[in-house]
């Protein structure tokens, strides 16, 4: 009894440290967001339901693998993040906070309703082939799509890293989020530097929505469970800091599994809170 005890409790925590390598991914580009624009996106998980969307019916109409989608729907999410950025939350900047929190908020309701309107609100599934493929790990059986969601999220996560440390971009994104007013004076257009920031941080959250779309469901509310996921990585791991939305995605991710091992229904998402 004890040893199949701790073999559910190791599975549950090695499959939420997977999906923790997702809620990283997540949490780093609402870090991005929050970190360069000082604003708290509460579009974040709409995002990631239109990127998880944009997923679905690839592969439903063009049989195209999700995880080939990734090179169509995080230019395309990018490019909306941007967007959004120029025509809505660009001319409301100088504004005070509560406007940019109302506005996201209408931007998510609107998100929302558009795919409610469009697609229904029925749960959809991408079926791959290889759904069922399962990997054994010395005593434990982890199925193939979560591996490769966390090493695609972290992957990414890193490569974001990279940029942000070691291009001029990286340099100059980094130098508006510290100091916006003398990053200005040294040249640096704070403006562009928002788009790109927003569309990266966009990206991000697409990038994540595809990672998860074969094996978890599609629907216009999906949004909501991410977004309140988001958040708790983000002010775990410290709102702004990179690293922090890493080990607070990871530590997310396992609470969250473990919660589901030890408390019954849907008590255990009491714990990660």
């Amino acid at each position: 009894g004890l040893t199949m005890d701790l073999r559910m409790l190791s599975q549950a925590v090695v499959s939420g440290l997977l999906t923790g390598g997702v809620y990283a991914l997540i949490g780093v580009g609402l870090n991005l967001i929050f970190g360069v624009m000082k604003i708290i996106n509460f579009a974040h998980g709409s995002l990631l339901m239109l990127a998880m969307y944009g997923t679905y019916w690839l592969f439903t109409f063009f049989k195209i693998d999700p995880y080939l989608s990734l090179a169509i729907t995080v230019p395309l999410l990018f490019l909306v993040g941007a967007i959004i950025q120029k025509f809505l939350i660009h001319p409301i900047m100088e504004y005070p906070e509560d406007n940019q929190l109302v506005l996201t908020m209408g931007v998510m309701l609107f998100l929302e309703n558009l795919a409610l309107f469009l697609w229904g609100p029925d749960f959809r599934t991408v079926k791959v082939s290889y759904v069922g493929t399962v990997v054994s790990l010395f005593t434990l059986r982890i199925n193939l799509l979560r591996i490769i969601a966390f090493a695609g999220g972290l992957l990414l996560a890193l490569l974001l890293y990279l940029f942000l440390k070691k291009t001029d971009m990286g340099k100059a994104i980094r130098a508006s989020s510290e100091e916006r007013e003398g990053a200005s004076a040294v040249g640096i257009s704070v403006k562009r530097i928002h788009l790109i920031s927003f569309g990266i941080g966009t990206a991000c959250v697409g990038a994540a929505g595809t990672l998860m779309t074969p094996f978890f469901y599609v629907s216009p509310h999906v949004g909501h469970l991410f977004l309140l996921t988001a958040f708790m990585v983000v002010v775990l791991g410290g709102m702004g800091s990179f690293v922090g939305a890493i080990i607070g995605g990871f530590v997310i991710g396992a609470t969250e599994s473990l919660g589901a091992v030890v408390f019954p229904g849907s008590i255990g998402q009491i714990v990660p809170f």
